[in-house]
């Protein structure tokens, strides 16, 4: 839990803090690089979008879209709206409890059944239902569709760019989000609706309870999150009066 939400989140912590408070929003409008740092951004948004839909490793593919993910927040700092800015803060939030909820679902896969590769989890979903569920209801937080949380930050951003009127970077948010189901939901898919192969029989598989719990838990706190954000986006708004 520390690691997905402190250790991956230092870096793009740090440049939202030299945006916002080294910089500063009006600095930066004024040389123009906030739009110049939103479109670069939206290059890794893309590149590890589909570097992730090479890999067959389900960590792998996990962690090529944490570096996407995370370029989010990045993306709706640089764009110095008020809607974009809330849209990064209260991403970091939302960003965590679903891509720990992802993790712990590998995790508990690798518990059960030993398996690493997406192409290994044929059928999986009967075995392990509730990690499935997780990771399910997690994906689409990162896809950005109700009921996880993600979807909140997402449609901050999207407002974020219409605010801005920056049409390119309303092609990358739908364009990220398409290529984040290609690579997401597939696997969902392979795990409830395909049945296993010979090679990876799942009769002995059977979920842990303790490390059920805790992906379980998160995928909850997504939910809540996506019922309940109104604490966080006037936590966010706060912070951006002070800018």
């Amino acid at each position: 839990l520390l690691h997905a939400v402190a250790v991956v989140k230092v870096g793009v912590f740090s440049i939202v803090r030299v945006i916002f408070f080294v910089f500063g929003p009006e600095t930066m409008q004024s040389l123009n690089l906030g739009t110049t740092t939103a479109y670069f951004v939206s290059i890794t948004i893309i590149m590890a979008s589909v570097i992730a839909l090479t890999k067959d490793n389900l960590k792998a593919r996990l962690a090529y879209s944490t570096v996407s993910q995370l370029s989010y927040i990045v993306l709706g700092a640089a764009l110095l709206k008020p809607s974009s800015m809330t849209a990064g803060m209260v991403y970091i939030t939302s960003h965590a409890l679903e891509k720990i909820t992802l993790f712990f679902c590998a995790g508990s896969i690798y518990v059960s059944s030993h398996f690493t590769n997406i192409s290994q989890l044929s059928g999986i979903g009967k075995k392990m239902p509730w990690t499935m569920l997780a990771f399910s209801l997690a994906t689409l937080g990162m896809i950005g569709v109700p009921p996880a949380g993600g979807f909140i930050s997402k449609w901050y951003l999207v407002l974020g760019s219409m605010e801005a009127k920056e049409i390119g970077i309303l092609i990358v948010l739908f364009a990220s989000a398409t290529l984040n189901a290609f690579y997401f939901l597939p696997i969902v898919y392979k795990a409830f609706f395909e049945s296993p192969d010979e090679k990876n029989q799942h009769d002995e598989i059977k979920e842990n309870p303790l490390v059920v719990v805790p992906l379980v838990l998160t995928a909850a706190a997504s939910i809540t999150f996506f019922l309940y954000p109104n604490y966080f986006i006037k936590l966010a708004k706060e912070v951006i009066k002070w800018l």
